[in-house]
């Protein structure tokens, strides 16, 4: 099994540095691109609504990723990943999948947790016999997530991380990650900063969000190292498939293909109307297979060939219930 990069700054004492330059960052926080200023390390509170300690409001092995994460049953691979869900969240998307712990504040405070903790349950993950550890919107937490790895990088862990961003990340921060995270997963929502405020009440989304990616790209590029048909290092950009278009998909394509026609992009058909998107007329349906059809058939006019498409039916199975914390994807 090839080994995570972190492993090798932990090894030159690297790791523990970035762990404190990022911790650094929290007494006048500018961890994303919100730029709130507050003091966290004295638990003020931030625009995610969230102080120094990390909120994790579910931690399981999940199955429901792309194939080279969670691996598949034809490969006998097929281990699932180790995924963190954090609570709280940098962005208000209307039509969040999962708000029950994104924009649930007040009652997610109960499911903060000790950097020491946050180490064990990825220990604890690992023994389960995960593909890798899957941080899931971590942004907000990310100096928080490193300390922890600090810890758990001492006491064995082994797998590579994979950081399952919305994509409105500080490039700063990104950078700071570099040789820390080796698989990166964005989800990139929006060509147009005008919807992204609109459905996800954050100023220039798209822009931060293109200069985050292209940090990604810098670090990892575009080729997947995979071992047994599971990813090792790489690089995936997610696109949620939305209804009357208001991702901007054409854009965000030829975003991509403009950056590197090898960059592997997996296409999401699992939207859903959920939360406040049922009282939106215009986001209040799931998406129509000539939408779906429709951006499949704009990756081929732009000659991008790599990457994952989920089933057009797929959005019934991708329906997570987080009053189960420890199994909130149980059909």
């Amino acid at each position: 099994m090839t080994e995570p990069s972190y492993l090798s700054l932990h090894r030159s004492g690297e790791l523990i540095k970035r762990a404190e330059m990022l911790n650094e960052l929290l007494y006048s926080c500018n961890i994303c691109p919100k730029d709130c200023n507050v003091n966290r390390v004295e638990n003020k509170i931030a625009a995610c609504y969230s102080g120094y300690l990390p909120i994790v409001s579910s931690y399981c092995v999940h199955h429901g990723e792309e194939p080279v994460l969670s691996g598949c049953s034809e490969e006998e691979n097929d281990n699932g990943i180790g995924n963190i869900f954090f609570g709280n969240c940098n962005l208000r998307c209307v039509y969040c999948q999962n708000y029950e712990i994104s924009q649930n504040h007040k009652s997610e405070i109960k499911n903060e947790v000790s950097i020491e903790r946050l180490a064990e349950i990825m220990l604890e993950l690992q023994s389960k016999n995960v593909n890798a550890i899957g941080l899931v919107s971590p942004t907000h937490f990310v100096p928080q997530i490193v300390s922890a790895l600090v810890i758990a990088a001492e006491n064995g862990l082994r797998l590579p991380l994979v950081y399952n961003t919305n994509s409105y990340d500080s490039v700063e921060v990104l950078k700071l990650l570099d040789g820390i995270i080796d698989i990166y997963l964005p989800d990139l929502k929006y060509s147009d900063n005008e919807y992204g405020y609109k459905y996800s009440k954050v100023k220039d989304y798209a822009t931060h969000a293109k200069n985050a990616i292209l940090e990604m790209y810098r670090q990892i590029g575009s080729k997947l190292v995979l071992e047994n048909g599971i990813l090792q290092r790489g690089l995936v950009i997610r696109h949620l498939i939305l209804p009357n278009d208001f991702a901007g998909s054409r854009e965000t394509l030829k975003f991509i293909s403009e950056l590197d026609k090898n960059i592997s992009i997996s296409l999401m058909s699992q939207f859903y109307p959920v939360h406040k998107a049922l009282e939106i007329e215009l986001l209040s349906r799931n998406i129509r297979e000539r939408e779906y059809e429709k951006v499949f058939d704009l990756m081929e006019e732009f000659g991008l060939e790599n990457g994952f498409m989920q089933e057009f039916e797929s959005e019934s199975y991708y329906r997570p219930n987080f009053r189960d914390r420890t199994e909130p994807f149980k059909r």
